[in-house]
């Protein structure tokens, strides 16, 4: 998609590509392509952190009050775009984009003093405890509980599929404080260290022989008060805003067009292929535009429409479009699964470009878009909702 940019705009464009070719470092380039999961792992994603954080730029998304950058929607898609054009890893979303926009918004100043400034540093590292066995669209049934003891909780219970919980120290999670009212207004929001006793993280290894997943097990984790965001009760308030940002917040698009542009390089598709990866270039273009109006209603002080509740579906589905036409593209170049991340230097080699290298596992971990951040039949129903206004 081509924007009619206003020269301020261009001129903030070849900042952020300067930025880049100075900042982006071939090494951290390097672990982005080798990435097969959603987020880069921290040995890949925390140089890009911190040279983001100095530039004053890691929390762009954030108001200029709490230590944004006060850029508007088409600045933010010019950075986005740029960013994955370049092949920037992309950052874990816990901790910058969910529990960060809760802490500011929600916590209270102890909480923003003490939080906020340890994120931006990569000194907390953040996991996400929402699902539960039994519960992961239904959030309102989970059962982890949350009892009070003077000015702690004794929090005990289960979450699983938690994103790279393996390297957190912290984690945010929804407890049930009260059993005896209705199954929303019983649930609090926590932030927990994950260093305390009773804690236990369990992997999960997907399909694609990755481990970005684990079980999580609280058994009597002793939680001050005074880490918990909001008041007892509030945190289906608090995840459903927390939600919002993680289906809708996020401008997918710019990534999917650059994914699919280094697919169509490597492999130099032609025939039918050829023709998926036009359709997938159509369907992408108009998400971008769709995320881009959104955008700029919601800068102007207007509700999002309810096109925007779309926009995560129709990402997945584009996502899961792209990995297939990887694996058909590459043959059988495209079926390897390493043993080891192929980023470590002592890895084996790949067979072929990265793109035909990862092609497997970036298609089986694709097939958990249409799940995680509520799967796809929960966002249809939302937006069904939204279209009869019930």
């Amino acid at each position: 998609m081509q924007l009619d940019l206003s020269s301020e705009q261009e001129a903030f464009r070849a900042e952020v590509r300067a930025f880049l070719d100075e900042q982006l470092t071939p090494e951290m380039r390097r672990g982005a392509s080798l990435t097969s999961g959603v987020f880069a792992e921290p040995e890949v994603a925390g140089p890009w952190q911190d040279a983001l954080e100095a530039r004053g730029w890691l929390t762009y998304f954030w108001p200029r009050e709490h230590g944004g950058t006060g850029w508007g929607g088409v600045q933010r898609w010019i950075f986005e775009t740029e960013c994955a054009r370049a092949g920037a890893p992309v950052l874990p979303g816990m901790g910058l984009k969910l529990v960060g926009p809760v802490i500011y918004t929600f916590g209270t100043d102890a909480q923003r003093e003490h939080f906020l400034p340890a994120l931006r540093r990569g000194e907390h590292f953040w996991a996400q405890g929402f699902s539960e066995p039994g519960s992961g669209s239904d959030l309102a049934s989970l059962q982890t509980r949350a009892v009070r003891d003077g000015d702690d909780y004794l929090v005990t219970g289960q979450k699983i599929w938690t994103t790279q919980a393996q390297f957190a120290n912290w984690l945010f999670a929804l407890v049930r404080t009260d059993q005896e009212v209705k199954a929303q207004r019983g649930i609090s929001f926590l932030l927990i260290d994950m260093t305390s006793p009773g804690v236990t993280v369990r992997p999960i290894l997907s399909a694609s022989g990755d481990h970005d997943l684990n079980e999580v097990f609280l058994d009597n984790v002793r939680v001050p008060t005074a880490n918990r965001v909001g008041d007892e009760g509030q945190g289906w308030s608090i995840a459903k805003f927390l939600l919002e940002n993680e289906r809708g917040g996020t401008g997918y698009a710019p990534l999917l067009l650059a994914d699919l542009e280094r697919i169509e390089r490597a492999a130099a598709l032609s025939g039918s292929l050829a023709d998926r990866a036009v359709r997938l270039r159509l369907e992408a273009e108009a998400l971008e535009m769709t995320e881009l109006r959104t955008r700029l209603e919601i800068e102007a002080g207007e509700p999002p429409a309810p096109r925007s509740l779309a926009t995560k579906l129709i990402a997945s589905e584009i996502r899961q479009g792209i990995e297939e036409l990887a694996l058909d593209a590459f043959g059988l170049a495209g079926l390897q699964l390493l043993p080891a991340r192929p980023f470590h230097h002592h890895a084996d080699d790949l067979v072929g470009p990265p793109e035909a290298g990862l092609a497997a596992a970036r298609y089986l971990n694709a097939r958990a878009w249409s799940i995680f951040g509520g799967t796809s039949e929960i966002q249809l129903n939302i937006i069904a909702r939204a279209a009869l206004g019930s």
